[in-house]
């Protein structure tokens, strides 16, 4: 959320290897179960710099609920390209993905991960462009220039979305995306609209009162409602560990249930572990947040299989990843109480 699909991971997951152990570094990562008179070490690889996403744990951590679980926890930032390689080789035993990198991952042959919970329950991602333009529905994209990164699961959705709406794809002005900001963008006129998650970049043109328009993947076609961000588990160390696995995602239901119930102290939580957040737009976006987290279903961090295998097979019918997928594989709601 805190920033745009660019980061989408083009070639193996595993190629990342190397880049992952400088940047997440090699110590206390090791995660053996500990004694009973000792917490067991648990590193969480995050997916970017720390935001709204990842409130959750950060509450967890604060208010002692993984200590409680008799876990300790070692948050660490990503590699470049980010946690998948981390995860699936067993450098980290946890981390922050999402449905889209996983399927990457998978088709590239790496395997060794799956996702355990969904951090936020629907795709909250969508357009969003400036507001004197009325860019309010896909087809309205026409004539306009889109940020693109140039990858081909971005196109191929703003493509359909853009059909689906009677619009003409091909009269979509496609000029790089080069800004890690989307309303600087759009200030700058770098451009007229951008793909963008609502909870972070939506509520940044709300704190810089910077009138945008924007709509949502998921209103538009729900093929498009896949799970994004997840927390990922070493499938190994899971299946050797489950009870670790368990009292993590206890921990973490709770810290996520705090912020849904209490957002602004959570912001404040976040804020006073992250110092370097804007605190104005951590309010904003955890506001809508606490929201998105459950939403509709029955508890937070559910995976509904029929969504899941509907993402996979779009994917596959559309030649978009480089094997076939199992649409049934790469989750599990085993750890989960």
């Amino acid at each position: 959320m805190h920033v745009s699909r660019r980061s989408f991971v083009i070639g193996t997951a595993v190629s990342a290897v190397a880049g992952a152990l400088v940047a997440c570094g090699s110590s206390e990562q090791g995660g053996e179960a500990a004694s009973p008179d000792e917490a067991t070490k648990l590193t969480l690889c995050l997916d970017y710099t720390p935001n709204t996403n990842h409130t959750g744990i950060y509450v967890a951590q604060d208010k002692g609920y993984f200590a409680d679980e008799g876990i300790e926890v070692q948050i660490v930032q990503p590699p470049e390209n980010g946690a998948e390689a981390m995860v699936g080789t067993g450098q980290a035993q946890l981390g922050i993905s999402y449905q889209d990198y996983l399927a990457n991952a998978y088709a590239g042959g790496n395997t060794g991960l799956e996702a355990i919970a969904a951090i936020i329950q629907h795709n909250t991602s969508g357009i969003m462009s400036k507001k004197e333009l009325g860019i309010t529905h896909p087809a309205a994209m026409e004539g306009n220039r889109y940020a693109t990164w140039d990858l081909a699961v971005e196109q191929a959705t703003i493509k359909q979305v853009v059909e689906k709406d009677k619009g003409d794809f091909s009269k979509i002005q496609m000029v790089p995306y080069t800004v890690d900001d989307e309303v600087s963008g759009l200030r700058a006129d770098l451009f007229d609209c951008v793909w963008v998650y609502e909870g972070w970049a939506v509520q940044n043109a709300k704190v810089q009162d910077y009138p945008v328009n924007y709509f949502s993947f998921i209103s538009i076609d729900d093929v498009f409602d896949f799970y994004t961000p997840v927390i990922v588990a070493n499938t190994e160390y899971a299946n050797q560990n489950p009870d670790a696995m368990k009292a993590f995602l206890r921990a973490t239901a709770k810290g996520y249930q705090f912020a849904i119930e209490h957002p602004d102290e959570a912001a404040e939580i976040l804020c006073a572990a992250v110092p370097e957040l804007d605190v104005a737009l951590v309010a904003e976006s955890q506001a809508f947040l606490a929201g998105e987290y459950q939403a509709d279903a029955d508890r937070w961090g559910v995976i509904d299989a029929d969504r899941w295998a509907a993402f996979y097979e779009w994917l596959n019918d559309n030649d978009l990843v480089e094997n076939k997928l199992d649409p049934k594989s790469g989750w599990t709601m085993e750890y989960l109480a």
